[in-house]
């Protein structure tokens, strides 16, 4: 959602680079320009759906039994589509991980909503053009219901030159009866590879509990969730952008950060001090509200989604265009408040 602030920085959203003409307290505003180290593919989308659909057979098999189970299930379900991808172009490998329904940042303050939106997307850019993707998945977190997900990791992309581009990335998925999907995605540009892709411990709740279909349930969920998001918002203009996200954020939160991090940041604390570096002590230059919310029937796992908006025009005086972000949410148990897990 916010990333680190100070000095301009670069940040990608699924192929194109934006630059930034100015960084407020952890938010880029940004004009977009041609991405000068990512790559995407003009592709096929079939042969990608086809190879992976084995997948989905083969992964879900039936509901896990254990916490530890489930979020084993995801973490593989990723790593094959990795496999996949790494046999075929860009956008066949990784369109094929997304539900029909995918929302996905992407260049011009916008979301690519659905998976055709988003296959266009990353194929509008040509330097994609006869590149492939690999990634791996560093951490995963389940929510109790087992049908709700995540993942992030980092990622290699393969040039048709041969040169090689790393990336972070971060995906929401829902477990679906075709196997898991990616409903919301970002990816993110490296300047160098991480110096270490070792596992983290896995986000788990307690144990597994029955999918719930109690519809009034579920939106009181969902209300609480877009309730947080928003007084996230609102705390960071009394107590500034910095201490909010201390607040609000998991002790084993990350953020994906800038280029110029070859790794994720860890840990509120650590996102909190990158975020609130030279940002007023008490205020915020930026608010943000989400426009959709998608929740795991049993509350405890969930990601918001919607636009951060500039609280003052640019130099020129112009109004600032507004910059999609997506965050996911975890919570101990339904009585317990929301904090971000990961952005």
């Amino acid at each position: 959602m916010r990333t680190q602030s100070g000095v301009a920085t670069k940040a990608c959203f699924m192929g194109e680079r934006h630059e930034p003409t100015a960084r407020h307290e952890g938010h880029d505003e940004t004009m977009f320009t041609p991405c000068r180290s990512s790559t995407q593919v003009s592709v096929g989308l079939v042969g990608g759906l086809v190879l992976v659909a084995a997948i989905g057979v083969q992964v879900l098999q039936a509901q896990p039994g254990t916490p530890e189970q489930a979020v084993a299930e995801l973490i593989a379900a990723d790593r094959a589509f990795s496999k996949a991808s790494a046999q075929q172009e860009l956008v066949a490998g990784l369109s094929a991980m997304f539900a029909g329904d995918v929302v996905m940042p992407v260049p011009g303050a916008t979301f690519a909503r659905g998976a055709a939106a988003a296959a266009a997307a990353l194929r509008g850019n040509p330097d994609h053009e006869g590149a492939r993707a690999k990634w791996t998945p560093v951490r995963g977190g389940i929510s109790a219901d087992g049908h709700h997900g995540f993942t992030f990791g980092y990622m290699t992309i393969t040039r048709a030159t041969g040169a090689k581009l790393p990336a972070k990335y971060l995906a929401y998925w829902i477990r679906k009866p075709e196997g898991w999907r990616v409903a919301v995605y970002r990816r993110s540009p490296a300047d160098e590879a991480p110096p270490s892709i070792e596992m983290m411990p896995p986000s788990l709740p307690d144990r597994l509990v029955p999918v719930s279909t109690d519809t009034h349930a579920i939106a009181r969920f969902r209300d609480s969730l877009d309730a947080a998001e928003r007084a996230f918002s609102g705390e960071a203009q009394k107590i500034g952008i910095g201490r909010a996200f201390v607040k609000y954020g998991s002790a084993d939160a990350i953020n994906l950060g800038p280029a110029s991090e070859s790794a994720v940041t860890v840990g509120s604390e650590a996102i909190g001090r990158a975020v609130g570096a030279g940002s007023p002590p008490n205020g915020s230059s930026v608010t943000w509200a989400p426009d959709s919310v998608i929740v795991s029937s049993s509350g405890d796992l969930g990601v918001t989604i919607g636009e951060i908006t500039p609280n003052r025009p640019g130099p020129d005086g112009r109004t600032r265009p507004p910059i999609p972000f997506f965050t996911i949410w975890r919570r101990a148990s339904v009585t317990d408040p929301w904090r971000y897990i990961a952005e």
